[in-house]
């Protein structure tokens, strides 16, 4: 794929994301998209041919991440610091680039995400994530903590409500919150 043709897919995909933000997934039509990028509808289609493609394309990308971020912490021991050096990663992705955007167009369009295969694969991932956060303790408490902590990632992006937080602060918030969470997730036994 040409660069200029990357930088077209880049670019719908923002403002895509935008508009679903704005108005909501299903509110939005294909002719908004179009109309706001200052292209036709036929210039659009020959990216996205649905608004679900488009999603799907930003999950994609998510995914890519989300993988190898799995595969890195599968790999290590399970310890606390281990622990910690997921959770920072994880929100070090999520606060870069266009994650913030990304990440609001999810809390705005949560019901429309439900619905979508993209969806349903990045909701497997979370858990396969949490389940990586918390190897070595497979107890209930253990479990929910993980969850919670990737969660206190994502839910800063709304539940923060600070009137001109900086995104490094509320960042921090976040990683202070998940690591109360993670420090309350037992090391697994010693081997003998």
């Amino acid at each position: 794929m040409s660069q200029s043709t990357g930088g077209t897919r880049e670019r719908i995909k923002a403002v895509a994301l935008e508009l679903f933000t704005e108005q909501g997934y299903e509110a939005t039509s294909l002719r908004e998209v179009a109309e706001r990028l200052g292209v036709t509808k036929a210039a659009l289609y020959y990216h996205f041919k649905s608004k679900d493609e488009i999603v799907s394309s930003v999950v994609e990308d998510r995914l890519e991440r989300m993988d190898a971020l799995i595969a890195w912490a599968e790999s290590q021991p399970a310890t606390l610091a281990t622990r910690r050096a997921v959770i920072e990663r994880y929100a070090d992705a999520m606060f870069s680039g266009e994650q913030p955007s990304v990440m609001r167009f999810f809390e705005q369009n949560q019901t429309a995400l439900k619905s979508l295969s993209a969806g349903r694969e990045l909701r497997d991932r979370m858990f396969r994530l949490a389940t990586a956060l918390c190897q070595g303790d497979d107890s209930p408490g253990a479990q929910l903590r993980a969850v919670l902590a990737l969660f206190a990632v994502h839910s800063s992006w709304f539940a923060v409500r600070t009137p001109d937080i900086t995104d490094t602060e509320r960042k921090q918030v976040a990683l202070e919150v998940a690591d109360e969470l993670l420090a309350a997730i037992a090391a697994p036994p010693a081997r003998p």
